[in-house]
């Protein structure tokens, strides 16, 4: 089971969105032919060159950490609402800065992103906050439920320009008026458990 995160036009016209011509995402493939890209990074950008679609599944994790809710690339807020899982514009905004956010606060601790450097980073950056206390205990449970029942992390293994290339993606469709349709093999829909 995979999901999709389609580029469509907002709002929809009748009963159904219409995706967005891929021209829309075509410079994307020149990110393919930077020197010293790694092959998720180019296969994530060819990809989106040439569909105007991000293959979310290996995203979903990490994306639910970074913003601090659950399903948020399979839009389970929209299915719950609409009966539609359709992240709007704004929603994309939102998704785009939480990850350019991360990336930048990642910059010192390397290209590489893992399950610890991830925690390292988010750390740091609630440490500084109002209710610091409190929202490291609720980093380190979610931390926790990421973790398997030996007690082992998940093997994330991401880089900053291939995280820059989703949120690059995401922070497109906020700008040009696109929102995202979550697109599973098993949709969820409202009312479903």
């Amino acid at each position: 089971m995979g999901l999709d995160n389609v580029a469509v036009h907002w709002p929809r016209t009748g009963r159904f969105y219409n995706p967005v011509a891929p021209a829309e995402f075509v410079d994307f493939g020149e990110i393919v032919d930077m020197p010293r890209i790694s092959a998720p990074t180019a296969a994530l950008a060819e990809l989106i060159a040439k569909t105007g679609t991000v293959r979310a599944t290996a995203y979903t994790e990490l994306v639910d950490l970074l913003l601090g809710l659950e399903g948020v690339l399979y839009a389970t807020d929209a299915a719950a609402e609409d009966e539609d899982p359709v992240i709007d514009p704004d929603g994309c905004a939102w998704i785009a800065g939480g990850i350019e956010r991360f990336v930048a606060g990642h910059r010192q601790h390397g290209e590489t992103v893992t399950f610890e450097s991830v925690s390292e980073v988010l750390r740091g950056l609630l440490a500084d906050g109002r209710l610091a206390e409190q929202q490291l205990r609720w980093l380190d449970s979610r931390l926790d439920a990421l973790r398997d029942d030996a007690g082992a992390s998940p093997q994330w293994n991401y880089t900053c320009p291939e995280l820059s290339v989703l949120a690059a993606f995401y922070r497109r469709c906020a700008d040009r008026g696109f929102a995202v349709y979550a697109e599973s093999e098993a949709p969820r829909r409202a009312g479903q458990p």
